[in-house]
Parts: structure tokens; sequence; C-alpha cells
């Protein structure tokens, strides 16, 4: 019996090594500080409507500014008449275009801020983001500054497209 206590307290108390850790977050801290300054998040404001409220009957509801996004291109209309249309080139939409379209209608109309985009069923995400940035900054002439032109964007379904006869 006291062979087994002397054996017992021969052992050695183990002591965690830290010392790799310690290295890791010496190395890893300042790095994911320094790099955290330059990850920034960009949240987007929708208006999207209730799931559980009906649809308002068609007659009565007021149109305003709608951009319809198409496999074929964009089509701006204001009140349901067709303002501008620009269609889909090798090199993808023209957002240029619509911005410089809806600044036109911005300066006739400053009190105007909302707008609709009304999109196609397969349309990309990156297309909705890249349209919502066209339709709701305006680039200043200093480099860098944005202005706010429709900061209020709703998100829809596009009507189906008539078939040419």
């Amino acid at each position: 019996m006291f062979a087994r206590m002397r054996r017992a307290r021969r052992q050695d108390v183990a002591e965690l090594n830290i010392t790799a850790f310690l290295n890791l977050m010496v190395v890893l801290v300042p790095f994911l500080l320094i790099t955290a300054v330059f990850t920034q998040l960009t949240i987007k404001e929708l208006n999207l409507p209730d799931s559980s409220q009906t649809p308002p009957p068609q007659d009565n509801v007021k149109q305003g500014l709608t951009v319809l996004i198409r496999a074929s291109g964009l089509t701006l209309t204001k009140d349901g008449n067709n303002v501008d249309s620009w269609p889909k080139d090798e090199r993808g939409y023209t957002y240029a275009g619509l911005t410089s379209r809806l600044a036109e209608i911005k300066n006739a109309n400053p009190a105007e801020d909302r707008i609709t985009l009304l999109l196609e069923p397969g349309i990309s995400y990156d297309t909705l983001i890249q349209v919502m940035d066209a339709v709701h900054y305006l680039p200043a002439a200093r480099e860098g500054v944005l202005v706010d032109m429709f900061p209020q964007i709703s998100v829809g379904d596009a009507p189906a497209q008539e078939a040419a006869p």
C-alpha cells in the first residue's frame, strides 16, 4: 500500500503549454483589428408588402416611378406611362443611363423620393443591388460623395410581358 502512495507522489502535475496559443493570439488579434477597418457591411432598406395585407384594387393605386427589370433590359415608367428604356447589350444593363434620366426627373420634382423596382423571375441578386444603387444614389461632382435621389425603394414582381403580335 505504501508503494502505491509513493508512486502517486512521484507523478508530476502536468502543466498546460499555452505558449503556442499565445503566439497565435499575438499575431492574430492585431491582424483582425487591422482588417476589420477595411471590411464594411452595407444594409439596403426595402419596403416590402406585408403578407397579411390584401392588395388594394389596381384602379386606386398611384404607381409613381417604376423601374421594370427584365432579362431584355430596363424600362422606366411614371404612373404607368413609359418614360424611357435601355435594352441589355453584351456588356449588360445600362445603369448610367438610368441614373442620368432619374436625375433629370429628380431635378424637376425634388419632393419625389419613392421608386418601385419590379423584377422578372430569374433576375440575379447582383443586378437588383446594382439597380438599387443606380436609383438610390447620384454621384456628386466631388469624388466619393453620394447624394440621395430615391431612398424609399420598394420591390415587387414584374407583370407578365405581353407577347408581340
